[in-house]
């Protein structure tokens, strides 16, 4: 089991965002995944909410930690709330997270070389607007 949960405070992001090889982006939200016993960090996300639409930059495992699903559930967890606060289409940074999982969270990569996914009915119950 694990949990996620916002990170609330800049000193443990940019501790968070560095033990999973990234860098603290200024103004950004960001979730750590962590195991729910031990409070070992498993993963990371970093994404911004502007202009009606997100912006991830990171979708990160700690180390060589391989859970694919755990890291799925984070990047969904990450944009359930971007949509939540209204933003139904987000944009990932080409490297925010290896591309198997960004395609499965629903990412296209663009021509402009970032990914691009519309979450419109992704999070309602409807699997993403088909009855």
């Amino acid at each position: 089991m694990f949990k996620i949960q916002p990170i609330q405070s800049k000193t443990e992001q940019e501790s968070v965002a560095k033990a999973c090889g990234s860098s603290i982006r200024e103004g950004l939200f960001a979730y750590a995944m962590r195991d729910a016993e031990s409070e070992e960090l498993m993963g990371f996300s970093q994404f911004e909410i502007s202009e009606g639409r997100g912006y991830i930059t990171d979708i990160k495992p700690f180390g060589n930690a391989d859970d694919f699903e755990a890291m799925f559930i984070l990047g969904r967890a990450t944009m359930n709330f971007i949509d939540t606060c209204g933003a139904h289409v987000s944009y990932a940074a080409k490297n925010a997270g290896e591309e198997g999982l960004m395609r499965s969270l629903g990412f296209s990569l663009t021509d402009s070389g970032e990914y691009y996914a519309d979450m419109h009915g992704m999070f309602n119950g409807e699997c993403h607007g088909k009855k």
